[in-house]
């Protein structure tokens, strides 16, 4: 299920590593999508 939802955030998410975002000014809405596709990763991996 993990594997399916990691592919789904590569789609449909937005990657903030690829436009160099600053974590220490990214916004609450950014840090949620950042840490939703960190879990899903870490999930997808096991």
């Amino acid at each position: 299920m993990y594997k399916f939802l990691a592919k789904l955030n590569k789609q449909l998410l937005p990657s903030y590593s690829k436009k160099q975002l600053d974590l220490t000014k990214a916004s609450k809405f950014q840090l949620a999508i950042i840490g939703w596709r960190y879990y899903v990763t870490c999930r997808a991996l096991d």
